[in-house]
């Protein structure tokens, strides 16, 4: 089976956002997700809430918070709040950030790689034990808490899943021991502006990365999805500037563009090469998959 999750973020008030949710859902679709970019994009928690409201099956959660930015007493308290409204539908999502804006805004200096490693790793897990009802006392170079407990609310769910999102070697590690979902997104180093990336989809890039994750349940961020009959007008800018032809690039999971039937054999050979069985697109994308959606 093939699950398919909707990434979105409300931009056009809350009439078209609730009406997002309920086609996602109608559509057949397992999880609706928005993003986590404090300043840049409405705050996640009341959005998935809203969605809650007028959904009943589909699953809601943020891909992905930034730890770096995020303190874990306040983020697992969204979480369960989210789990408790939704009548337990919520996910957690966790990565270790990129922007260096986010951190300057708050008045932090953005670690180094290492850094932002362990801090993305002591606040995961900080996170989780705190929806397990644990107490938590840590006291590191990232991450200082005295006797934080989360009391209430409870989530609904005995164990509220758990999505790691990124790219780097020891989170993938990390996540493939610990992660519900380890999130493929294909994303490189980040570029001078703070935003974009290079991309990391050849063939052996991901082969490296999935070898890290231990047999872990696998989803791929699509960077690109359409449903046509002429790839080559969808991807070929694509395509020259990353050097490579079309038909290469739609060997990658990250891209699903082809006829209906072409995306389906993507797809399973996805499966068959990597083990993905999951997907992540956006919303721009939603009508012209839902067939295959459906179909899956």
């Amino acid at each position: 089976m093939t699950t398919f999750s909707l990434q979105a973020v409300p931009r056009d008030g809350a009439t078209a956002w609730l009406d997002l949710a309920r086609r996602a859902e109608e559509a057949g679709f397992d999880t609706l997700l928005t993003a986590d970019h404090p300043g840049s994009c409405p705050d996640p928690y009341p959005v998935l809430a809203a969605a809650a409201a007028v959904t009943s099956r589909i699953r809601l959660g943020v891909y992905v918070s930034n730890a770096g930015v995020r303190e874990p007493l306040p983020l697992a308290s969204a979480v369960a709040t989210l789990d408790l409204l939704s009548g337990g539908r919520a996910r957690f999502g966790i990565g270790a950030g990129h922007t260096p804006a986010e951190w300057a805004a708050i008045g932090r200096t953005r670690p180094d790689v290492a850094g932002r490693v362990r801090r993305c790793i002591e606040v995961a897990e900080a996170v989780r034990r705190l929806l397990d009802g644990e107490e938590v006392t840590i006291s590191t170079p990232s991450l200082t808490m005295t006797g934080a407990r989360l009391g209430d609310p409870r989530p609904v769910q005995a164990r509220i899943p758990l999505t790691f999102g990124g790219g780097n070697s020891e989170l993938l590690r990390w996540a493939g021991r610990n992660a519900d979902i380890v999130g493929l997104s294909g994303l490189g180093r980040t570029l001078a502006d703070g935003h974009r990336h290079t991309a990391r989809w050849s063939l052996d890039e991901i082969d490296a990365q999935v070898a890290l994750t231990s047999g872990a349940t696998l989803e791929a961020l699509v960077q690109i999805a359409a449903v046509t009959g002429d790839p080559s007008s969808v991807l070929g800018e694509t395509a020259a500037e990353l050097g490579v032809t079309v038909d290469e690039l739609r060997q990658t999971p990250f891209i699903l563009v082809g006829t209906e039937d072409e995306i389906v054999a993507a797809i399973d050979r996805n499966r068959e090469r990597w083990n993905i069985d999951r997907y992540v697109i956006r919303a721009p994308a939603l009508e012209s998959l839902a067939p295959i959606v459906a179909r899956l």
